[in-house]
């Protein structure tokens, strides 16, 4: 009865509403843009995908764990690059030119893996624990003519120099005269793309512990499949049609 009475006498607690300002919007009216074609031959200098490579990266590490962890409730990786170089050591030479086509090269790959752990300490009640590791990477792969999708080019830089013959005798040279000439080719850098990273991992306990135990180092094995595209800008030339934006009626100079 007593219990029932004090139940009666509460107030009815009403849900909590939590209104949001808003404003209706406008219809606008839209239409086409009108488009001339004119027929034209274009010189663009544009990034060219040289070649797109999928690297297995593989990779162990121990990752401290302070304080010290009983399970592991989830992990979220992403990678993040750091060095995407090229380097040459192979070349054909494009006729009537000073550039060379790359027939092979070394692909030299560098960065991190971020990871954050998420798990139970060994307090009872304890909130998550939130771990963040960077585990570097690095590596180097070779690339041949037929990985390339369209060769990188590059142009060598060369050095001349001339001697004279003596003033008096024309029997020896003269040491205190030279020409020199310098041609200095300046050469688009390739660059790095990221794709995709697609991961397979085993973490656990590099000591074996009973269950519910605590464990202080976790043991990360990676395998990293890292998509990425090696890029160049370069010059084409395109013949297709130039698309104008055709004028409004009614401007200035129109009938």
């Amino acid at each position: 009865m007593c219990g029932n009475k004090r139940a009666q006498n509460q107030p009815n607690q009403q849900p909590v509403v939590c209104p949001v300002p808003s404003q209706q919007q406008e219809f606008l009216i839209d239409s086409p843009v009108g488009r001339v074609e004119v027929p034209a031959t274009a010189t663009i200098k544009v990034p060219v995908v040289v070649a797109e490579r999928t690297l297995q990266i593989v990779v162990e590490a121990n990752v401290p764990l302070n304080p010290a962890a009983t399970e592991i409730k989830r992990v979220h990786k992403n990678v993040e690059l750091n060095q995407v170089k090229l380097v040459p050591v192979s070349f054909a030479p494009i006729p009537g030119t000073d550039f060379f086509n790359v027939t092979r090269a070394k692909l030299f790959v560098a960065g991190t893996i971020r990871k954050n752990i998420e798990y139970a300490s060994a307090s009872c009640n304890a909130p998550l624990v939130d771990r963040i590791a960077h585990i570097p990477f690095s590596g180097f792969a070779e690339l041949t003519a037929g990985d390339f999708i369209t060769p990188p080019i590059l142009a060598a830089t060369t050095d001349a120099a001339a001697q004279f013959l003596s003033d008096k005798n024309d029997l020896s040279t003269r040491l205190d005269k030279f020409f020199f000439q310098n041609l200095v080719n300046f050469n688009e850098q390739p660059f790095g793309e990221l794709v995709s990273a697609n991961f397979f991992e085993l973490d656990f306990s590099p000591t074996p512990v009973r269950q519910g135990a605590a464990f202080n180092v976790l043991r990360e094995k990676i395998v990293l499949d890292l998509a990425l595209k090696v890029l160049q800008v370069q010059q084409f030339e395109v013949t297709g049609n130039r698309v104008i934006p055709a004028a409004a009626s009614g401007l200035l100079g129109q009938g």
